[in-house]
């Protein structure tokens, strides 16, 4: 299983504290104890490594199409008005994350990364209607060779306290590949233009970089 190199230090940090712990109990704890205690133990480290794996996913697209940026839950289907960078009417689709889901974010279409921003904030619950505006988030736009703009925000929630963007204003942009990581729980708001064909329904899981979730028009 690959593991995401933003795990790295956690893991290994995790692993020395886990094995201390594990030391200890087996030095100080009566016998009949040491397994009770040590196995629960363990089994954290286990989820720990589980939700820093990055899976390889391979797809192919049309310009047209719009990609699964996350594994999880669609939350959020509705037409806002987006003050940011749209100033206008878009359609917002989020995707709500759970610690058990695959954290890497990845560009919904290719094209050019015309805008980036990361903005300080709360750490709200992520399912909260407000947590798009006021909670720590980044925000990218992507022109498409159609000259469509597409905006996106990797949205921080109440367990996740480390938000990664590596997109760069002036980057190449490709369906699917990475462009971030969210660390333990949180969304992304995706917001697209009125009209855009949407594919998925509230409550529909989805899987990140092979899933076609819209079609611009």
């Amino acid at each position: 299983m690959k593991l995401h190199k933003e795990g790295r230090i956690i893991l290994i940090g995790f692993f020395i504290l886990f094995l201390a712990l594990s030391i200890l109990i087996s030095l100080y704890l009566p016998a009949y104890f040491i397994w009770l205690l040590i196995l629960p133990i363990w089994v954290l480290y286990g989820l720990i490594v589980w939700f820093f794996r990055n899976p390889e996913r391979i797809g192919e697209f049309s310009p047209q199409d719009i990609i699964a940026p996350v594994d999880g839950k669609v939350v959020v289907i509705e037409e806002v008005e987006e003050n940011e960078f749209i100033k206008g009417k878009c359609i917002q689709l989020s995707i709500f994350m759970s610690p058990l889901n695959v954290h890497v974010t990845r560009y919904p279409v290719s094209g050019k990364v015309i805008y980036t921003k990361y903005h300080k904030g709360k750490f709200m619950v992520a399912f909260h209607p407000k947590s798009s505006e006021l909670n720590e988030r980044t925000t990218v736009v992507v022109e498409t060779e159609n000259n469509q703009k597409i905006l996106f925000r990797q949205i921080a929630g109440a367990v996740a306290r480390r938000i990664v963007m590596y997109a760069k204003d002036g980057d190449k942009a490709d369906a699917g590949k990475e462009y971030g990581f969210i660390k333990f729980g949180s969304r992304l708001d995706l917001f697209l233009p009125i009209g855009t064909q949407i594919l998925v329904e509230k409550g529909d899981k989805t899987r990140g970089g092979i899933q076609k979730i819209a079609e611009l028009n």
